[in-house]
């Protein structure tokens, strides 16, 4: 009699577990897209994408990428979960797929969009909302995201002169170059308006020697201008001059002796 109450105690124990186990399996959420078709998966997730649900497209493109794998909508449905990602406001996430995507389809069709793409999310690594208030500017901000995506931008147009996203990376490439020249401008003001003199004409000329036909470098020069002027350097502010109007003859810096904190750089774009 004791012999059999110990046997009954396991049987209950292991009954109660299997119909937790039972239980738990019932509970689990049934993928309502199991049984679609790649395409019938691809349209839906095109339709969520294009009403701004970038939170329900991005693992519908990924679901799609699992099941079409080998295919070029696998590969589609990648370059589409990226822009999702980008759009949604995942930026390092959209890198990383389309780093992968170059990586996995050198030879693709879409790898000029794919560049193209990459250097796009890294151009508007976004100011956001509080940026835009208060007119931050790109040259404003950490150059790295400026730097790649130049050079994202640089890769395109090289290898794809006759891509039809080139004309737009190439215009990107002139606004990068400016924001990387101001960045160094900048600093430049900032030693000025500190009276660093010395560091403000280091400064403004690393922009003068690293870049060419870009519009911060009015500012730069005339910032080594008024350097050389407080600091009584009189042959040097003389030659400046000269320079600042055989360059830029219809300069505002010298015509209207404007402050070096008047003027936003982005007024000349």
């Amino acid at each position: 009699m004791f012999t059999n109450k110990l046997s009954v105690v396991p049987l209950t124990l292991a009954l109660a577990w299997l119909s937790l186990v039972l239980a738990g399996c019932s509970s689990k959420p049934i993928d309502p897209t199991s049984s679609w078709s790649p395409n019938k998966l691809y349209a839906e997730a095109r339709d969520e994408a294009r009403s701004g649900a970038y939170d329900k497209a991005i693992p519908m493109f990924e679901k799609l990428e699992g099941r079409a794998a080998g295919t070029p909508l696998a590969q589609q449905a990648q370059l589409e979960k990226a822009y999702a990602q980008y759009k949604g406001g995942e930026q390092a996430q959209a890198i990383a797929t389309l780093d992968r995507f170059i990586k996995l389809h050198p030879a693709s069709p879409a790898l000029d969009y794919a560049l193209y793409l990459k250097g796009l999310v890294n151009f508007n690594d976004n100011l956001g909302l509080l940026g835009s208030i208060s007119r931050q500017d790109l040259s404003e901000r950490d150059q790295k995201a400026a730097k790649e995506s130049f050079e994202s931008f640089k890769e395109l147009a090289n290898r794809f002169p006759e891509s039809r996203y080139t004309p737009d990376a190439r215009a990107r490439m002139g606004y990068t170059v400016n924001s990387l020249a101001q960045s160094e401008v900048h600093v430049a003001r900032y030693y000025y308006s500190r009276g660093a003199y010395v560091a403000a004409i280091n400064r403004a000329q690393t922009a003068i020697a690293d870049y060419r036909d870009v519009p911060a470098l009015e500012e730069a020069a005339y910032i080594v201008y008024k350097s050389y002027d407080a600091l009584g350097m009189t042959q040097l502010r003389d030659d400046t001059r000269r320079i600042i109007e055989k360059t830029y003859p219809q300069s505002e810096f010298l015509s209207k002796g404007i402050k070096l904190s008047d003027k936003p750089w982005y007024k000349f774009w």
